[in-house]
C-alpha cells in the first residue's frame, strides 16, 4: 500500500484502487469538499505524474476518457483548485510522491490497464439528492428529476413561469460552463424534442452563473445527471447506426464492392457493438438497430 498525506488531501493506493480524500485546509475548494472522498478503480486510470516546483509539487491523475461523469460534464473546464485529481505536495514529501507514482505505474503495467477510452462510467458520480444554489437559480436533483427554482435576480422570462421540473427521461444532455472574464457561465439542460438556442439568462432550462464562489458546485449537479444518462459511447454507436441508415445505398444503384480494410473495420464495429450490448450499455432494440445498419454497409 502507498499513502501520501498533505494539507490538500490524502491519497491512498491499495493495489486495486485509489482513495482520494480532500483535506480540511481552508484553501481546499468548496467543490472538492462537497464532492467528498473518491474511490478511483485502477481500471479507470490512464496515467499518473508528479511535477516538482520550488514551493510545492503536484500529483496528477489522468483518467481514461469516459470513465468519470464529472470530467465529462465539466468538459475539461474544471480549473486547478477544483480538480479532485490533483494534489499539492510539500517539498519534504517529494520522495513519498515519487514512490507513490512508481507504485501506481507498476500496478498499471502489471494489470495491463489500457489507456484508451471506456464505454461505461467507472465512477458513480456525485451522490443524490443534491441541491445547489448559485447564480440566478437553485438546482435540485433527486436521481429521477431536476427541479429549477428561480431567485429574485432571475429575468422575468424565468421567474414568471415559476419553478421548472425536468424528468430525467426528458433530458438528453447537460452542459456546465464556468464564467470566464466578462462572460457568464451556465448550467443548461437540453430537453428532448425542445432544443433551445435562447441565452441562459432567459432559458427556463438553464441557470446562469456569474462567477461567484458557489458556481463550481453546479458542476456536481451536471455530473450527477450525466452519470444517469446514456454513456457517450452508446450515443456514438446509435449516431453511427442512424448515419449508416441515412446514407445507405439506394436499391436502384449497384452496390460498390467493399475494400478489404473496410470489411475488417465493419467486423471490428460489430464486435464493439456486441461488447456494448453485453455490458448493458446498448439495449436489445438499440443493438439490433446498430447491427442492422452495419450489416447493410457490409
Amino acid at each position: 500500500m502507498a499513502e501520501i498525506i498533505q494539507k490538500d488531501g490524502t491519497w491512498v493506493f491499495d493495489g486495486d484502487a485509489l482513495r482520494l480524500t480532500p483535506g480540511r485546509d481552508k484553501n481546499v475548494s468548496l467543490l472538492r469538499r462537497e464532492l467528498g472522498e473518491l474511490l478511483v478503480p485502477l481500471a479507470a486510470l490512464a496515467g499518473i505524474s508528479f511535477e516538482q516546483g520550488k514551493k510545492s509539487g503536484r500529483l496528477r491523475l489522468r483518467l481514461r476518457d469516459g470513465a468519470d461523469p464529472l470530467l465529462h460534464a465539466a468538459g475539461g473546464r474544471l480549473t486547478e483548485p477544483h480538480d479532485p485529481y490533483q494534489l499539492l505536495v510539500e517539498p519534504d514529501r517529494y520522495g513519498v510522491a515519487e514512490y507513490f507514482v512508481d507504485e501506481v505505474r507498476n500496478a498499471l503495467l502489471l494489470d495491463q490497464v489500457p489507456s484508451g477510452p471506456v464505454d461505461a462510467y467507472l465512477l458513480p458520480g456525485p451522490s443524490v439528492p443534491l441541491s445547489v444554489s448559485a447564480g440566478d437559480g437553485i438546482a435540485h436533483f433527486d436521481g429521477e428529476q431536476v427541479r429549477l427554482e428561480w431567485k429574485w435576480q432571475a429575468e422575468d422570462a424565468k421567474s414568471a413561469a415559476g419553478p421548472r421540473t425536468l424528468p430525467l427521461a426528458d433530458i438528453v444532455a447537460v452542459e456546465w460552463q464556468p464564467s470566464a472574464g466578462l462572460e457568464n457561465g451556465h448550467l443548461r439542460f437540453t430537453v428532448r424534442a425542445a432544443p433551445s438556442k435562447v441565452p441562459p439568462k432567459y432559458d427556463p432550462n438553464a441557470v446562469e452563473l456569474w462567477g461567484f464562489k458557489k458556481d463550481p458546485l453546479m458542476a456536481l449537479v451536471a455530473a450527477a445527471v450525466q452519470a444517469r444518462l446514456p454513456h457517450p459511447a452508446a450515443r456514438a454507436a446509435l449516431e453511427d447506426a442512424r448515419a449508416g441508415e441515412d446514407t445507405s445505398t439506394p436499391a436502384t444503384a449497384p452496390p460498390a464492392p467493399a475494400a478489404e480494410d473496410d470489411h475488417d473495420a465493419l467486423l471490428r464495429r460489430l464486435r464493439e457493438l456486441g461488447d456494448l450490448h453485453r455490458s448493458g450499455v446498448l439495449t436489445d432494440e438499440e443493438f439490433a438497430l446498430a447491427k442492422q445498419a452495419v450489416l447493410k454497409r457490409m
